[in-house]
């Protein structure tokens, strides 16, 4: 389950953020979406209520959201970035290297491995990412978004 807007917005006011206008609409954008978006495609959603906001607010707000863990950040093989809703539960990603898909996916139990990790390198970890790229169906087909 992903966070919600009232999720969102309280953990910003709890960390003294102020929840202008614009920073409302980019939080509304990326929970309404079902999708993984860029931070353009967020700027073009959200200018349709505010049309003199610009992506420079929109990539602070991203990068607030992304410091307090609310939404992802990833770069696939060709840097661009997406940003996507976080879901509450720890996950992963699968992103394909010709589109740009990126599919979340969770269940993958890597506590050992942190654990070896850590004894062997005496490195405090606090968290991991783990993303797969390759090919998703439609591109294997020839029918990408690309």
């Amino acid at each position: 389950m992903a966070y919600t807007p009232k999720k969102i917005e309280s953990v910003l006011r709890r960390h003294g953020y102020k929840l202008t206008p614009q920073r409302r609409s980019v939080v509304e954008v990326i929970s309404g979406s079902h999708e993984h978006l860029t931070p353009a495609a967020i700027h073009e959603r959200v200018c349709r209520e505010h049309p003199g906001l610009g992506l420079v607010t929109v990539y602070r707000t991203l990068e607030i959201l992304a410091g307090l863990g609310l939404v992802c950040e990833l770069h696939t093989g060709e840097n661009r970035s997406y940003l996507m809703r976080r879901p509450a539960e720890h996950h992963h990603h699968l992103i394909c290297s010709d589109c740009g898909t990126v599919l979340d996916f969770t269940g993958c139990d890597l506590s050992e491995l942190e654990e070896r990790l850590a004894r062997d390198t005496e490195f405090s970890i606090d968290s991991h990412l783990l993303e797969f790229t390759g090919q998703c169906p439609s591109c294997r087909r020839g029918k990408g978004r690309g």
